[in-house]
Parts: C-alpha cells; structure tokens; sequence
C-alpha cells in the first residue's frame, strides 16, 4: 500500500480553501454564459478570479452543463481531500458557489465533475480519506438536482482510476492513476463491460471531443527534457482511426508553470485547464478559445 499511496500522491500533487466566501447578499451579480465573464481570445486567461479562481487553494476539473446553466468544479485545500462546489444560473443571475455532497458522506474526496453531453448524469471520482479505493462514480439528474450517486459497475473499477470524460456515444475515457495511462471503455448496452488502453504515447487526465475526434492530455514537456512540469497536448484522430502524433499546444495554453487537467465546453468554444503559477505552487483555472486546438488541427 505504501507504493500505492506514493504513486498516487506524484500524480494527484499536480492537482490540490483558505477561501473567500459570500454570503447571497455579498455574492456579486454575474449573468450570462461562463459565470458571466468576459470571454477570452486566443491567450488564455485566468477564470473568474477571487470568485471561483482564488488564491490560496487548488482548482481544477471544471464542467458546464450543456445548457451552460450549471457548473461545477474541484477545489482542494493542500494536504486535504477535493470537494466539488457548484452554481447555478436562476432567473438570469448565477447563484452563490456551493459545496456538493454527491456520496453523502462515504467517500472523503470527491473531485473532477464531468457533465454527460445530454446533462442527464454527472461523473466523478470519489475516494477515501487516505487517497486509496479511488474510484469513478455517477449521479442521475432527478428534476433540477441529483439522485444517490453510485460506484460505477463495470471493470474500470478494478483498478485505481480517476478524470472520467464521455464522449457524445457515451464512450468513457479516463485515467489508470497506477498505470500512469489514458484508457477507455466502450458504451454496449447502458454499460462499460470492457477497458481497453488508448493507443497514444504518452498523456493523463484525457479529454475526448464529442465526436472523438481529437483527444486532450497532460504530460511533462516533451520539448525541453529540463523541465519537469505538465504541458497539455493534443492528438487528431487519423483517418484509418489511430491518434496523430502529439501536439504542444504552445505558448497560448502552456506557460513555465505546470499546465494539466484540460476540458472543453459542452459548446466547444473554450478550452479550460488548471495552471500552477500560484505562490507555492498552487493553481488557478485559465480558459482560451478552442481555436488554439483548431489552429493545430492537420488537413488529411
């Protein structure tokens, strides 16, 4: 077990409140699309900061509802386990940021939301004080919230795992923390009955386009062996459907700092990824237009 834990806490460290909070009436006016901010361009900027962007602690693994009415998110206090806060927009204002409470108090951290594409269930990793028995588990859409969650029943699980992303068929991509690998599992039947490995050559924390055509990772720079932090990478699917090589994303998304857990909007305009360029190496999230990817993209 003492491996286990190490090998968890070398790939989980480059995720992790000393929060501000707000009371509704302290809570700013946002409305509009993204928490009402100003949307960026082709340099990525930091998100909504001192409002879900704070200083102090760790954000990462955020998702919108297709609706782009909800969104929720990661935030982790270092040493201590991950929450998912949330907030929705209501009658054209967003309402104050709260914490969830998917697994009702069984699991300690739960962590990396993902929304399904037709926001009828929403995925995320939960585990257990100690970072062990990390495992993906899912809530269905009851009315305006959710039902129980549920551990995910299917051979995912056999293994320690995290990052759970669909695709628009239902296929889900995530990561064999262990492994150190990007694997997916098939949708057959309502189900996951069967995993199989990507066949890319390196990359964790996978996100994949709805249509599978491109599919989102973070490794160390493969550019510069002196360097030791995460960079985002891309790979286009090839039309006898293995992955193109890895592409940087280059100085628009990937900075000095340490760059990982990318996600693109239900919309498929902004790209959405955590940096770590805090004091003490903590992270904020940043977003960039979805053309930085499209500007990559080869012509077959």
């Amino acid at each position: 077990m003492k491996f286990n834990l190490i090998a968890f806490s070398m790939l989980f460290s480059t995720l992790m409140f000393t929060a501000k909070s707000y009371s509704g009436d302290e809570f700013p006016i946002l409305q509009g699309d993204y928490f009402g901010q100003q949307e960026p361009g082709l340099t990525a900027e930091i998100f909504a900061k001192d409002i879900v962007s704070i200083n102090g602690r760790y954000e990462y693994g955020i998702s919108f509802s297709p609706a782009l009415n909800e969104m929720y998110f990661s935030v982790q206090q270092e040493g201590e386990t991950a929450n998912i806060y949330f907030s929705k927009l209501k009658a054209n204002k967003w309402q104050p940021i709260q914490k969830a409470n998917f697994t009702k108090g069984r699991k300690a951290g739960e962590m990396e939301p993902f929304l399904s594409l037709d926001g009828k269930e929403l995925y995320f990793t939960a585990y257990n004080p100690d970072f062990t028995d990390t495992k993906i588990w899912v809530a269905q859409r009851v009315n305006n919230g959710w039902g129980e969650a549920r551990k995910l029943d299917s051979p995912i699980n056999e293994e320690e795992v995290f990052n759970a992303v669909l695709a628009k068929n239902g296929d889900l991509f995530y990561t064999d923390i262990f492994k150190s690998k990007t694997y997916f599992a098939a949708f057959k039947n309502g189900k996951y009955p069967q995993v199989e490995e990507v066949g890319i050559e390196f990359g964790v924390h996978g996100f994949i386009s709805p249509s599978q055509d491109y599919l989102l990772v973070d490794a160390r720079n493969q550019e510069d062996k002196n360097r030791k932090d995460k960079d985002i990478y891309v790979y286009f699917k090839n039309q006898d459907g293995t992955w193109s090589k890895p592409i940087n994303l280059g100085e628009a998304v990937n900075s000095k700092f340490g760059e990982t857990v990318p996600s693109v909007t239900p919309d498929g305009k902004y790209l959405f990824f955590s940096r770590y360029n805090e004091e003490g190496g903590l992270s904020n999230l940043y977003w960039v237009s979805t053309q930085v990817i499209e500007d990559l993209r080869p012509s077959f």
